[in-house]
């Protein structure tokens, strides 16, 4: 899994270039806030027929808004059960960092972004064909941080609801475990 920071991306004024991608189509182009992950411009639209369900495009433009609630979505809630806890460990101010350090791959679809410049391809970076790690479910679950630098390439980044869940890869298969609250 390719290394990732976010001085890939990176502009003098924070705000962090991509294109979003699906699978292995170039969507559109975005500028992210470095700091809370947001999207604050959305450049080129090139496929709009492979924009997220319920993001609609009027006059070639897409809407924001409607984008925005998508990529917000995809983020932990800061409600969840030890996030706060979490990104103590994890040294970041907001879960929607998490999105922006695993270039908001999933195992729930295909969707992610690809820094600009970075020549990083679906091939080289998905979940469902390439290995992940396991390190930001283990701090998720209360785990001390085990390495320095983490490894953020996870689908833990991603995994939504206040339920704490982590998946596990083992061989031949994939694993999703969520804990109940009284666990918690």
């Amino acid at each position: 899994m390719p290394e990732t920071n976010r001085s890939a991306a990176t502009s003098p004024d924070g705000i962090l270039k991509f294109t979003l991608m699906h699978r292995c189509t170039a969507v559109a182009e975005l500028s992210l806030d470095e700091d809370i992950g947001f999207i604050l411009k959305i450049g080129d639209v090139f496929a709009p027929e492979h924009l997220p369900v319920g993001v609609g495009v009027k006059k070639g433009i897409a809407d924001r808004a409607a984008l925005n609630e998508w990529w917000m979505d995809r983020s932990i809630p800061s409600s969840r059960s030890g996030v706060r806890e979490a990104m103590e460990t994890l040294q970041i101010e907001d879960t929607r960092e998490l999105l922006i350090r695993c270039f908001g791959l999933s195992l729930s679809d295909q969707y992610w972004i690809c820094p600009e410049n970075s020549g990083l391809t679906w091939e080289k970076i998905n979940f469902f064909d390439n290995d992940f790690s396991d390190d930001i479910g283990d701090v998720l679950f209360g785990a001390g941080r085990k390495a320095d630098p983490l490894d953020f390439s996870s689908p833990d980044n991603t995994s939504d609801g206040n339920l704490k869940n982590q998946r596990k890869e083992m061989p031949c298969k994939r694993r999703f475990q969520s804990v109940s609250p009284a666990a918690a």
